[in-house]
């Protein structure tokens, strides 16, 4: 069934929209200009051409909080920040800033030994369940619970339903009632390719083209009619399916062992302790670095060099900062990680990650708190679960503990695909509260680690850098504007959609004004004219 789940998330991540005309879309795309190119992109090529040709930027400085980064990569080796003082002075922390040798940044998923770190790791939630399972395992009723521990408590309950929904068996039931929800289209698609009306897998395996829509409906098919029941025909499959999804789903457990402690067991540090902060090493190319590279890419490949990409930005350095492990992430890594990136002189993070439970959610909030004091803006992804992240929580949230309080320095970024069919990208989480803007997210080309090698990626992770290589463009062409300026200026000017898209949670057709406050896509040509009457 694991061959089903990624068979399925492979079609998502390509945006493909089977039983309707593929549009040619440009490799690209979030760069270009909808009235220009057909596409919705930021424009930000036509910014270059038309409002920066005769500016002289200023170099900006973006921390990526990530997974870590190729330092090699023949289209990032120039726009990485070099922090001099310790390129000079080896591992003797010359800049004393406690973290010795962090020449490209930091890594704080690492022990002493650059050579030892952490790479797999869990989930929050199941994390949380098993901390307080023995507290509440027995509890039947919220009446049994101190009233101190309640709020504690309905954490607790929704842990457990979390930790089961993501463990490999929740996974693939919630994968199946997704593939549900397509099949009538996929089976639209084949019966017309076809020109039958039923149809086995063996029919399928005799299709031969060149739309990628048939070899990936091909693969979801076939394993779906194998898996369920062999010969099967079109018509039998979406009632087997659904008892089979039925009764996994009566099957499913809360996981029965604690996960392994993956962190503890590398860091060593005192993790309750925040003061404890100078751990981890300066490898941050440990594991794998692709997501980082990717995000990296977005936001700074060199402009011009005639290599894979341009990234978003022309003058700007990127500081890798690696926190962000195959699993959850950790609030003290994360907290620690916007405190290093504002400490060394980033002013925009980029943080494209995120979780739906988050314990020590007051040391992020201190630290988002501190990016505010010095000026540092914070551009994170809403998220891949198509869900509505007003209602369900997705960390680090952009709201206070206290007050429910808007952190005025936080951008949130749901993602948009380039035509009007694939408008608001289906995996993107959205909200009319939390969620700012939406931009650029599907099928995004990208560098990826290996030197010399390029590949697209979806996801709000590709759209938040986006953003964020908007934000750095901003900064450095109108250096005095202040970190709110930069947010109000591209919220303020996105390109307003007026038309109903549709709703990534629910599939029905909706005003883009209900799934973000804005109701638009961000626009980079029109933010750049707005930051150039401000004073």
């Amino acid at each position: 069934m694991k061959k089903i789940v990624a068979a399925f998330a492979f079609v998502l991540s390509t945006g493909v929209a089977f039983g309707q005309s593929v549009q040619t879309v440009p490799q690209n795309w979030h760069l270009l200009d909808q009235e220009t190119d057909g596409v919705y992109g930021i424009s930000i090529e036509k910014a270059y051409q038309e409002l920066l040709h005769n500016k002289q930027p200023e170099p900006v400085l973006v921390a990526v909080i990530d997974s870590g980064i190729d330092t090699l990569h023949e289209d990032l080796r120039s726009v990485l920040w070099r922090n001099r003082l310790e390129a000079a002075g080896g591992s003797l922390d010359p800049d004393k800033n406690g973290y010795a040798g962090d020449i490209y940044g930091w890594n704080f998923l690492g022990a002493d030994n650059p050579d030892k770190n952490v790479t797999k790791d869990s989930y929050e939630s199941e994390r949380i369940y098993f901390k307080y399972k023995d507290k509440f395992a027995g509890v039947t009723s919220e009446k049994q619970v101190k009233r101190k521990d309640r709020n504690l408590y309905q954490v607790w309950l929704k842990s457990k339903a979390h930790a089961t929904e993501v463990s490999e068996a929740g996974k693939e039931v919630e994968m199946m009632y997704s593939l549900l929800e397509i099949l009538p289209r996929v089976d639209a698609f084949f019966t017309s390719i076809l020109q039958k009306d039923t149809y086995t897998v063996q029919d399928l395996d005799s299709l031969k083209a060149e739309d990628a829509r048939v070899e990936q409906g091909k693969m979801i098919y076939g394993l779906v009619f194998e898996r369920v029941k062999p010969g099967a025909t079109n018509k039998e499959l979406p009632v087997l399916f659904q008892q089979y999804a039925d009764s996994l789903k009566t099957n499913l457990q809360a996981p029965q062992a604690p996960p392994a402690d993956y962190r503890g067991m590398v860091v060593e540090d005192d993790y309750s302790n925040f003061k404890d902060r100078y751990y981890g090493n300066n490898n941050i190319m440990a594991g794998d670095p692709s997501h980082g590279t990717h995000v990296a890419g977005i936001i700074g490949a060199a402009r011009g060099n005639g290599l894979g990409v341009d990234g978003v930005a022309s003058a700007v350095k990127i500081m890798m900062i690696r926190a962000v492990p195959d699993g959850d992430e950790h609030d003290k890594d994360i907290a620690l990680a916007i405190r290093y990136a504002v400490d060394n002189g980033a002013k925009i993070i980029n943080m494209s990650f995120g979780k739906s439970f988050s314990p020590e959610r007051e040391w992020v909030e201190d630290a988002i708190k501190y990016a505010e004091k010095n000026d540092v803006l914070i551009v994170r992804a809403a998220g891949n679960e198509s869900k509505n992240i007003d209602v369900e929580p997705y960390f680090p949230n952009p709201l206070s503990i206290k007050g429910n309080k808007k952190a005025p320095n936080v951008i949130t970024v749901g993602a948009n695909g380039p035509t009007q069919l694939t408008l608001i990208a289906p995996f993107s989480n959205y909200g009319k509260d939390i969620v700012d803007v939406f931009a650029p997210g599907d099928n995004i080309y990208s560098t990826v680690p290996g030197g010399n090698q390029y590949a697209p990626f979806s996801g709000t992770s590709m759209a938040s850098p986006v953003v964020a290589g908007l934000a750095a463009v901003i900064k450095s062409y109108y250096p005095h504007l202040s970190a709110t300026q930069i947010k109000d200026v591209i919220e303020s000017s996105v390109t307003k959609i007026t038309e109903p898209v549709i709703n990534p949670g629910t599939g029905e057709r909706v005003a883009m004004s209900e799934l973000s406050r804005t109701g638009g896509i961000v626009n980079a040509y029109e933010a750049i004219k707005l930051a150039g009457t401000l004073q």
